[in-house]
């Protein structure tokens, strides 16, 4: 069965102004299809963040283009904007508000109706076991809840894509898996995740794909078991490291 094509970044590039001008994006294509787990790899400063900030639509692009379904986003950004949800790396919890209240003040963000809000944050407070914090303060919750109300938030309007960044970075092991083991609900529901990671394991266990960044362009994007098997190796991180030394090994060109 075909597989249906939810966003396609088209020669999108971002060039950053400054006192030195740095291209961090050069170019780049990728499809995003519905209900798949994509994984965005690269050393840092490959450009994983840059672009899916530009997906997110926090940044614009220089140049370029993103359709979702068929249109440009930038012809009506605000709609767009209710169909994505972004999970940023650091926690951002209103800390005078409680974790009900955090939740309900983003549903009328989206301006949900009311009761709809009710419901979607006591069903959100459920689903990732926050039913006990609810009237607490975020500021007591402990890495992996403050992932698991990140994820409930972006969760709130029902996006049909989620960008992930980073979302298990500096947690602990046991904590990372019962993370991926909720990311992997989120797919069997049909949730469409773009997974910003430097934890190569994470990245192989959870993504249907994997696209790997280097120096603002797509170096490779397959299937973690294409990727292993074109390379002989054993495991995604192999795969990467051996890539990432074969691009030290060429030669720079010279203009």
């Amino acid at each position: 069965m075909d597989k249906k094509l939810l966003i396609s970044i088209q020669n999108v590039t971002k060039t950053y102004q400054g006192s030195q001008q740095i291209q961090a994006l050069k170019g780049i294509n990728l499809d995003i299809f519905q209900g798949e787990i994509l994984g965005l790899l690269g050393v840092n400063g490959a450009g994983k963040t840059t672009l899916s900030s530009i997906i997110a639509t926090l940044h614009p692009a220089t140049s370029g283009t993103i359709l979702y379904n068929g249109h440009s986003i930038y012809d009506d950004i605000i709609s767009f904007r209710r169909i994505i949800g972004f999970c940023p790396q650091k926690p951002n919890i209103d800390s005078m508000l409680t974790i009900k209240e955090n939740l309900m003040f983003a549903g009328r963000y989206f301006n949900m109706p009311h009761e709809e809000i009710e419901q979607r944050t006591t069903e959100l407070m459920q689903k990732f076991q926050l039913t006990k914090y609810a009237n607490s303060k975020g500021s007591i919750l402990s890495g992996g809840y403050k992932q698991r109300f990140l994820l409930a938030r972006t969760l709130m309007h029902r996006p049909k894509l989620i960008i992930l960044d980073e979302p298990t970075v500096a947690l602990d092991p046991h904590i990372r898996r019962n993370l991926w083991d909720v990311i992997k609900i989120l797919k069997s529901e049909g949730v469409t995740v773009l997974l910003t990671t430097h934890y190569l394991e994470e990245a192989e266990v959870l993504s249907d794909r994997v696209c790997i960044l280097d120096n603002g362009l797509v170096k490779l994007i397959d299937t973690p078991e294409n990727l292993k098997r074109n390379f002989a190796q054993a495991n995604l991180e192999d795969v990467f490291l051996k890539l990432m030394q074969a691009n030290e090994q060429e030669p720079e060109n010279v203009a």
